[in-house]
């Protein structure tokens, strides 16, 4: 295990949202959380175009109901708990999903050598 970073504390999360975390402070967030039924959190990079970011502006990962995580660059539409693409140009592909640790007191971690 490497360095373990905190992201934030589960309650800044409301239940339905989502938010982008820059790990190495290059001006990018480089991962993302969504609280639906639980913590979920993947790399910020759709599958059908590497290194392409999600959101269309800061921490909007989500579509309009919550429901789906969207791309913006090519409308994909991915599954919350599974980072399956439903819907758009890359169906069967999922977006890479990255171990959260919470820790007794509700923080969230994670791993910084995983990024």
């Amino acid at each position: 295990m490497g360095q373990v970073v905190r992201l934030c504390h589960g309650s800044e999360l409301a239940e339905g949202s989502a938010r982008g975390f820059d790990l190495h402070s290059h001006g990018r967030d480089t991962l993302f959380v969504v609280r639906r039924n639980g913590f979920h959190a993947y790399r910020n990079a759709c599958p059908h175009w590497e290194g392409t970011s999600m959101p269309w502006r800061k921490d909007a990962y989500l579509n309009a109901d919550a429901t789906r995580i969207v791309c913006s660059a090519h409308g994909a539409q991915f599954d919350i708990e599974t980072g399956v693409c439903l819907i758009g140009p890359c169906p069967g592909q999922a977006l890479e999903h990255v171990p959260l640790i919470e820790t007794e007191d509700g923080s969230l971690h994670v791993d910084q050598v995983m990024q």
